[in-house]
């Protein structure tokens, strides 16, 4: 009686799939290496998912950098969480917006000691990125640069972001001041929780209230939505952003995007910058190269 040689056969087909597994498996693997390596300008970068939470990519996300104006997403959430009435006036302060001008900061255009409310400076800190308004909302809620730089770093303690420390709250230069990529998406998610925080992310323009410095108010625009109406799309859209630009930072840009019906958070940081009046801009080609790419990295 011949034996049966289907055990043999099903055996060898285990070990042929099991091998074909391994090698597709390694080939996604080198794709993936090759996005998030050389084909990127970008010197970190961590994705994540909103939805899962679940981390999409990364590059470097846990090496200390500089965070420059992202900065200015935690001013803006510790800010939201001291206001009782955005609509309250909450003043320009003087000292802080020389030391803007004195250091090249950018600007969102209010004048020193202008009635602004919280609402206006909120907007300026993040759509305009403006050192007088983050610096003036600092000085509101809590008497002091100090004193609110300290609100920052027990923020950053109590969201468990290790490797961030604040000594300002517009993100100019320090050596002291650093962060990384995963730390600023995970403050990015925990602040979009938050409803007035995702209202100013996710808008493009914004007229401040009407003061006597500014009787029609001040056009505030993003920096990252302004960038975007000429630059393709492709099955996801940005809806929300927050740049950042230090000669020692690099370009970075913290991006919000839907794709699939999904919400995704970008963190681009450290693409070098040789000239900050024609950047190249290296962190915007890398961020639309990750949404494009996103169903790489699954």
């Amino acid at each position: 009686m011949t034996k049966s040689r289907r055990p043999v056969k099903t055996f060898f087909i285990i070990i042929f799939l099991i091998f074909g597994l391994i090698f597709v498996k390694e080939k996604l693997l080198d794709i993936n290496s090759d996005l998030a390596g050389d084909h990127f300008d970008s010197k970190y970068i961590y994705v994540i998912n909103r939805e899962s939470k679940n981390q999409v990519m990364n590059k470097n996300h846990k090496v200390r950098t500089f965070p420059a104006s992202f900065t200015k997403i935690m001013t803006t959430i510790v800010a939201l969480e001291n206001i009782d009435d955005l609509s309250s006036i909450a003043p320009i302060d003087v000292n802080t917006y020389k030391e803007m001008v004195n250091n090249n900061s950018s600007m969102a255009g209010f004048y020193g000691k202008e009635q602004t409310t919280y609402r206006d400076l909120l907007y300026g800190t993040i759509l305009s990125s403006g050192g007088e308004a983050a610096n003036s909302l600092a000085i509101n809620i809590a008497g002091s640069v100090e004193n609110f730089v300290k609100l920052m770093n027990n923020k950053a303690s109590e969201l468990e972001l290790y490797d961030t420390r604040f000594v300002n709250p517009e993100g100019l230069h320090d050596k002291n001041q650093y962060t990384t990529a995963y730390d600023m998406a995970r403050l990015l998610d925990y602040a979009l929780d938050n409803g007035h925080f995702r209202a100013i992310f996710t808008k493009e323009t914004f007229n401040t209230t009407s003061t006597l410095d500014h009787p029609n108010g001040v056009v505030l625009e993003s920096t990252v939505l302004s960038k975007l109406h000429d630059t393709p799309q492709n099955g996801f859209k940005i809806i929300g952003g927050k740049s950042g630009t230090t000669y020692e930072a690099g370009q970075c840009w913290a991006t919000l995007a839907i794709k699939d019906n999904i919400e995704y958070i970008a963190i681009v940081m450290g693409a070098e910058l040789e000239d900050i009046n024609s950047s190249g801009n290296a962190h915007i080609k890398d961020t639309i190269k990750i949404y494009e790419n996103l169903h790489m990295f699954h």
